[in-house]
């Protein structure tokens, strides 16, 4: 098994890979790295959990994109513009507070 340091989001990470996988996990991280880049130019100083979470979320509409555009299903256009992402993070903002007032709830009962 091979091991990989790959950087995403200004850290390092070392992974490990199947041998002669170690280009393509790079190349994923890289992908990886510029949606990390994207969501922290959109979310500014969140959290690196958050950069994290928009960057996933960014590729998961990509992928989307793409599997729709593949099968000729009807696409949702969801631009990666700030406005957009704002709304994501306010959306997060909400459901984390949520999940910690259940959380809270739970524990006092």
């Amino acid at each position: 098994m091979a091991e990989v340091t790959l950087a995403i989001g200004g850290r390092e990470y070392s992974v490990a890979c199947r041998d002669g996988g170690e280009e393509h996990l790079r190349s994923l991280a890289k992908r990886v790295d510029a949606k990390v880049n994207e969501a922290r130019g959109a979310v500014g100083t969140a959290s690196e959990v958050r950069q994290l979470l928009f960057a996933a979320l960014l590729l998961a509409d990509d992928l989307a994109e793409s599997t729709n555009a593949a099968t000729g299903a009807p696409t949702v256009s969801t631009s990666h513009d700030p406005a957009t992402i704002q709304a994501l993070v306010a959306l997060a903002t909400r459901v984390e507070s949520m999940a910690d007032a259940l959380e809270g709830s739970r524990q006092n009962a």
